[in-house]
This record gives C-alpha cells, structure tokens and sequence, in this order.
C-alpha cells in the first residue's frame, strides 16, 4: 500500500482518528500489519504479553475461563492491558474469521502513550468501556 494511502488507512481506525499526519507517520512506524487465518490464536489467558493488536478487518472472539465474553472486530483493540502492566493476559482471543491486524511492540506502545497527543486517553477510554460492558454482561 502507498505510503499516503497507508496513513489514509489508519486515520480511519477510531483508535487513530484523532491523530494528524505527523501523528499518523509515528503510529505507522510504529506498527506491522499482519493477516491471520480463522482458528489462530492472538493471546492465550495467563500467558505473558508484550504486544497489542488494533483489527483493521474481521473479528475475534474473546474468553475467560473456557467462557466466550465478547466479539471484536474492525477499529477494536486487543491485548493492550499487558504491555501497560507487564503482566499475564487476562483472556484467550482467536480469530474467527480472516483478519488484518496492526501489532504495536510493548516499546513502541509505551512511545505512542508518550509521543502521540491523546492516545493514552483513548486506550483509557477502550479499557473503561469494555469494564462497563463486561460488568452490564454479568449483571452487576
């Protein structure tokens, strides 16, 4: 893909669509786009993690303990708890379909937090609201 199409691309993710060009080049440097096949396994519960992947296209399901909580797909963020923590995954996540993924390096993570003027917000706010659903999903 070109480069100006490329940045034209990840404009479009929600997580990025804050962002203006010289932004836009620091997340591109920042990412490797990937394509997994249905069955592929992204995170595995209770394994350590030093990336997080932002689906650009097709969907993924989420578990906990064996129990599907939650389907996610194109703008959606994944795995971006353990390289903020350093710590184990909290879930399984396993393509269920083709996807295209941008995998984001716990460096470079932590270099988008600090260098990209409202990222860390929007992460917060992907956090916040997917505790919000999960609790509404257990009936509390």
């Amino acid at each position: 893909m070109a480069r100006d199409a490329w940045l034209d691309h990840l404009a479009q993710v929600p997580l990025f669509a804050h962002c203006d060009r010289k932004q836009l080049q620091q997340v591109a440097a920042a990412t490797i786009e990937v394509t997994v096949e249905p069955g592929k396994v992204l995170l595995r519960e209770g394994e350590g993690g030093h990336e997080c992947f932002i689906i650009l296209s097709g969907t993924a399901t989420v578990s906990r303990g064996g129990e599907v909580i939650t389907t996610l797909g194109a703008g959606e963020v994944l795995g971006e708890l353990a390289p903020l923590t350093g710590g184990p995954r909290n879930a399984t996540a396993t393509a269920e379909t083709a996807m295209d993924l941008l995998v984001i390096g716990e460096r470079e993570f932590s270099g988008l937090l600090e260098e990209v003027p409202g990222f860390a917000v929007r992460v917060l706010r992907n956090l916040a609201q997917r505790m919000i659903e999960r609790e509404e999903a257990d009936g509390r």
